[in-house]
């Protein structure tokens, strides 16, 4: 009989244990341990980040910190820290914010437009992802890789179609810079290539011109026609004459730095520069802004006119007034050197 009661009690206690210990792993594993109240949080876990550096940053996130600590260490997640963007949503178990972490990286997208160098475009993409601007810089820099895609430090910003792009947040500076590649080989297709050769212009040569286009108007509907103007010219064998490469040229010296042309003088037209396109005949070496695709598009299907001329219409602010002849064109110059006049625009 006290054998039998020895027995019992054992085997209580045991029930009592596994009772217990089933508890602490269900509270381990399977109970909410969540502490914020909107629908979902986001943590960014760096290259190379140590266990100790997510935990404090999931300690905010959690009710119980410690028992995400024995279940983390019970999956080994303590030793196999991923990098990347993850997503925890309200009411997560632990089990379910480890499975997360280990296998549920998320992506982000990336947009950028209308950078006028590559030391704009790195600041605005290292906002983005977790690479830092120092590192694509040098990425989009890097005299190899521009030499043997056929690029030069001038024409790289033509590879960077500004666009909407999809990336992990924890993509090196280098993959950006190879993902952006594929993006740009296949914007420039065979139709895309074919029209470029038959205007006699490389994707590169199309991009230059996108660019002025795109800083002389920023109405789409336009941009053809002004497109179109400068073929003329090209095929004419005439100087461009762009006020915006005028603009570029001057803003690459001490005199015009940090300051803003309101007005192009004559004064400007003799700055020594090769994107001075009143002095140098042809396309300038490079690009002086990133054209958006619709101004790229815009020069490949560029209206086929016999306009030579075009100046700002004050009467229609953005707009531009087309000319044949420079008789016409000056009478339209005029009419606007009139405006800004009446308006105290000197320079």
């Amino acid at each position: 009989m006290y054998l039998k009661k020895i027995a019992i009690a054992v085997v209580m206690l045991g029930l009592v244990c596994i009772a217990y210990f089933s508890y602490f792993i269900y509270s381990i594993m399977l109970v909410p341990n969540t502490a914020f109240n909107s629908k979902e949080a986001f943590i960014y876990i760096r290259s190379g980040a140590t266990y100790s550096e997510v935990r404090s940053d999931l300690e905010p996130l959690l009710l119980d910190v410690d028992k995400f600590d024995l279940l983390a260490q019970q999956k080994k997640y303590t030793t196999n820290v991923k990098p990347g963007r993850y997503r925890i949503s309200k009411g997560m178990t632990n089990n379910d914010i480890i499975n997360s972490l280990r296998s549920q990286n998320l992506t982000v997208i990336v947009a950028f437009n209308n950078q006028h160098s590559l030391e704009a475009l790195a600041h605005r993409v290292s906002n983005q992802i977790e690479a830092d601007s120092l590192s694509l810089i040098s990425a989009f820099r890097d005299s190899l890789f521009l030499r043997s895609n056929g690029f030069s430090s001038e024409t790289a910003l033509a590879m960077y179609l500004p666009n909407s792009y999809e990336f992990f947040w924890n993509t090196t500076a280098n993959n950006f810079r190879s993902k952006i590649q594929k993006a740009y080989h296949r914007f420039w297709n065979s139709e895309r290539k074919a029209k470029a050769k038959e205007l006699g212009l490389s994707p590169k040569q199309v991009s230059i011109l996108a660019a002025i286009v795109q800083e002389e108007s920023k109405q789409v509907l336009e941009q053809p026609r002004i497109a179109g103007v400068y073929i003329n010219r090209l095929n004419r064998n005439w100087a461009l004459q762009a006020d915006p490469t005028l603009k570029f040229a001057a803003y690459q010296t001490k005199a015009y730095k940090n300051t803003v042309i309101k007005r192009l003088l004559n004064k400007h037209k003799k700055i020594k520069s090769p994107y001075n396109t009143y002095t140098n005949k042809g396309l300038p070496p490079g690009l002086i802004a990133m054209p958006d695709l619709s101004a790229i598009d815009a020069v490949l299907n560029c209206e086929k006119h016999s306009y030579f001329y075009f100046a700002a219409d004050p009467e229609k602010p953005g707009f531009h007034r087309f000319a044949k002849t420079l008789v016409g064109h000056n009478n339209n110059a005029r009419r606007y050197q009139n405006y800004l006049n009446s308006q105290g625009i000197r320079k």
